[in-house]
């Protein structure tokens, strides 16, 4: 009996579903650190490579730039020319790797670069497989790691898309990524919405690149990376809406009923906006609950999963934390049954009415835009809206309508064990910087400089032309040329811009609790003479302007004369418009951990222009140990994550000027 139980228990055995790509977001330092990081993470059970650049390889500048003073190496690796490509991927066999790069206005060079290490490993480049993210949109709207206008950012879009079509078929040429437009306070409808509506003009562009007969498989071929917030329920119907509006936009636009190419394929990173800088072990709980959003649902699973890691709004991870992240996803694939069911949320009356509410919603915010226009034509209505929604999203921390545990309630701690001691927080090498300078110059030096001019003169006659960008990239890359170079040839192509902030000059309906403070700001503009007058600047190529962007609207809110214009300033810039507009108060936001090479050359600019009577206080994530140090070089007053209450930040700028006004 035993014998002829066994075939039938046998064939009963539920067949598992594959696991999703397994990856963490990394990149820090040089290339050969970056690469042994790597090695170690595959060596640990990663199945793909999520890279990580600094904000100069992002935004089009070598490492010896003005602009990357203090950035090289922080927020990612530096790559300025082939050799750095071949030291990152060192020992690491590209045809066999599944490759996600976080690159956007630099994508066809990052891409180019790739190829050229990829071909003198001997690989076929035909079988490789990953993904440039190449979404320029979003980076106006939330990122800011742009180059050029919008009209030609699209056309290097749909170059990198048309060219993989023919020689990277596996490759998918862009990542239409939503996951920054949550971080600046996107509602989800309008991360749907907007997302979608780039989706849209991206491959309206790319219809006129490509055979009409190859259009279908292009489409298949382009993916999305989103965010995975902590609302658990809103999150995982939000990953279904994604999945129907996709397919309903594939059919009904672009007449593709293939299910291989009108399927909805996505990556995700969770929510990093949400990682609290008090209590930071509770981040684990919410890293956990938000993957189970984005793999719970069969219908809606991502393709690929990278997870922060607990202390990422404290500074760098150290490889630990990351594994930590690691064995989570690991730990959820493997040790539960979650692979071996159908959809477990299937014919939910409460996750088909919020599905259906949240597509609702979308479709309303997309013919929003398409009557503007699309998504190109509508970017600054999209920033406007983003910075209303999180205006609302801090509200609600702030009045406590929304409880975030250890922040707003429940402060009382004990210490955390995980946070104390030497090398808790993992920081970048300060001799990382001069090593990566070091061998920039060599390899200028040692290039064959008449290669090098014909292959950028060659790249800038295809931006002129209108030929596809990425075989002269390639050439270029080959050559020797530095993403200084090709980003030079491309701002001399197009020209630069700078994105609208999205603060209005008008003040906001916001009335809660601001009756005090506009009355200490009348008070003060009275004794001044004028009205209190702040300049808020964004100093280095940091582009992450969601809190200098509240904070220029509650000081406007408040009665207060704002001066902003966005990001990517040097110090002197800054320090000469203080100057101009005889502001009473200077606020600096850094995120990118650069803060201290750049807020020491801004306060030597200061004294240098006279101007010690204007108090500068600074926003970040900074530890503690380097606020020290800030507050002895003269900063007036430190602010970091944990610091929500933009209400009380506005009564403490006043006082400052106060206190300064009486002094004079």
């Amino acid at each position: 009996m035993t014998q002829n139980a066994a075939p039938d228990q046998a064939a009963e055995k539920p067949v598992k579903d594959k696991p999703w790509l397994f990856r963490t977001y990394a990149g820090h330092s040089t290339a050969a650190a970056s690469n042994a990081l790597y090695r170690g993470n595959l060596a640990k059970g990663q199945t793909g490579l999520s890279v990580a650049f600094d904000l100069p390889t992002q935004t089009g500048y070598d490492s010896d730039h003005e602009l990357s003073r203090g950035e090289v190496g922080k927020v990612g690796v530096p790559v300025c020319h082939l050799g750095d490509m071949r030291a990152l991927f060192d020992q690491i066999p590209l045809e066999q790797m599944n490759t996600s790069m976080t690159i956007n206005a630099t994508a066809p060079w990052l891409l180019a670069l790739y190829v050229a290490v990829a071909e003198e490993q001997g690989a076929d480049i035909a079988k490789l497989q990953g993904t440039v993210q190449n979404d320029i949109i979003k980076e106006y709207l939330s990122r800011g790691t742009y180059i050029c206008p919008p009209k030609p950012s699209l056309r290097l879009i749909t170059d990198v898309a048309a060219w993989t079509g023919k020689s990277l078929p596996k490759w998918n040429p862009m990542n239409v990524c939503s996951y920054h437009l949550q971080e600046a306070g996107a509602t989800p409808e309008q991360e749907l919405a907007f997302a979608l509506a780039t989706a849209c003009a991206v491959l309206d562009d790319l219809k006129g690149k490509v055979p009409t007969a190859d259009f279908p498989k292009m489409v298949g071929r382009i993916s999305f990376f989103v965010n995975a917030g902590i609302r658990f329920v809103t999150e995982l119907c939000k990953m279904r809406a994604f999945t129907d509006l996709w397919e309903e936009i594939c059919r009904d636009r672009y007449g593709i009923t293939d299910e291989k190419y009108a399927r909805f394929r996505y990556g995700v990173q969770v929510n990093s906006l949400g990682l609290t800088e008090p209590q930071p072990e509770n981040n684990v709980y919410r890293i956990l609950i938000e993957m189970l959003a984005v793999t719970l649902s069969k219908k809606a699973r991502a393709r690929a999963v990278q997870l922060p890691a607990w202390n990422e709004a404290l500074g760098l991870p150290r490889p630990w934390d990351q594994q930590w992240s690691l064995r989570m996803q690991q730990i959820l694939a493997y040790e539960t049954d979650l692979l071996e069911y159908d959809d477990l949320f299937d014919g939910n009356p409460a996750i088909e009415r919020k599905v259906e509410a949240l597509k609702q919603g979308a479709r309303e915010e997309l013919a929003q835009i398409d009557a503007m226009g699309g998504a190109v034509a509508s970017i600054e209505y999209m920033k406007s809206r983003l910075v209303e929604a999180n205006a609302e999203r801090i509200g609600r921390i702030e009045s406590q309508e929304t409880i975030v545990v250890g922040v707003n309630r429940w402060r009382e701690s004990e210490p955390s064990p995980l946070t104390t001691g030497d090398g808790a927080i993992m920081v970048v090498d300060e001799a990382a910087e001069a090593d990566q300078l070091s061998r920039l110059r060599a390899w200028r030096e040692s290039r064959d400089e008449g290669r090098v001019r014909a292959a950028l003169d060659a790249l800038r006659e295809a931006a002129r032309t209108g030929a596809n960008i990425m075989p002269p990239s390639i050439a270029a890359a080959k050559a020797g040329a530095t993403t200084g170079e090709w980003g030079e040839c491309v701002r001399l192509a197009f020209g630069q811009y700078r994105g609208p902030t999205g603060v209005s000059k008008s003040p906001s309906n916001r009335t809660e609790g601001l009756e005090p403070i506009r009355e200490a700001v009348q008070a003060v503009s009275s004794r001044l003479g004028r009205q209190l007058s702040f300049l808020v600047g964004k100093p280095g190529l940091d582009g992450h302007s969601n809190g200098a962007e509240q904070i220029a609207a509650r000081a406007r809110d408040c009665g207060m004369e704002i001066h902003y214009e966005g990001i990517r300033l040097t110090p002197s810039e800054i320090v000469a418009a203080a100057a101009d507009q005889e502001v009473h108060v200077v606020g600096l936001s850094i995120l990118s951990g650069s803060h201290i090479p750049l807020i020491t050359e801004t306060m030597e600019r200061m004294r240098a222009a006279g101007l010690t009577h204007i108090p500068v206080v600074v926003g970040g994530i900074i530890p503690e140990d380097d606020a020290v140090k800030l507050r002895a070089m003269g900063v007036a007053a430190v602010y970091t994550p944990k610091d929500f209450e933009l209400n009380r930040i506005m009564m403490d700028i006043v006082t400052l000027v106060d206190a300064e006004a009486a002094a004079a």
